[in-house]
């Protein structure tokens, strides 16, 4: 028979893990850079960008489209790494605890894209 308070416990012991797992890895960063490393995008968990540095010389350079081009590359792969990384670690948090159920969208429990 289906136990309506076991299930409620679970709940809560799942939003619990979720709620720990995004205070740890608010404090996480993860870095990525485009161009060969002429420039370096630095995250934060909380999906923020914390440092940009750019490669000797780079900040003089004359094609300031590129320049753009090269910053929004290495932030969106910045910011692909820590979904990635959330994810792993809200599946670390929460195995055993929800199961493994099609369609189930445990990104969508982080606000994650």
């Amino acid at each position: 028979m289906f136990d309506m308070l076991n299930m409620l416990g679970k709940v809560k012991d799942i939003q619990a893990k979720i709620q720990q797992t995004k205070d740890k890895v608010a404090l996480d960063v993860l870095s990525a850079d485009a161009g060969d490393g002429k420039v370096n995008v630095t995250v934060n968990g909380k999906r923020q960008i914390v440092k940009i540095t750019f490669e000797s010389g780079i900040e003089n350079a004359s094609d300031a489209v590129v320049l753009a081009e090269l910053v929004k590359e290495a932030t969106n792969a910045a910011l692909s790494k820590m979904d990635a990384h959330i994810a792993q670690e809200l599946s670390k948090a929460t195995e055993g605890l929800i199961p493994n159920m099609p369609g189930l969208d445990i990104k969508g429990l982080m606000g994650l894209k």
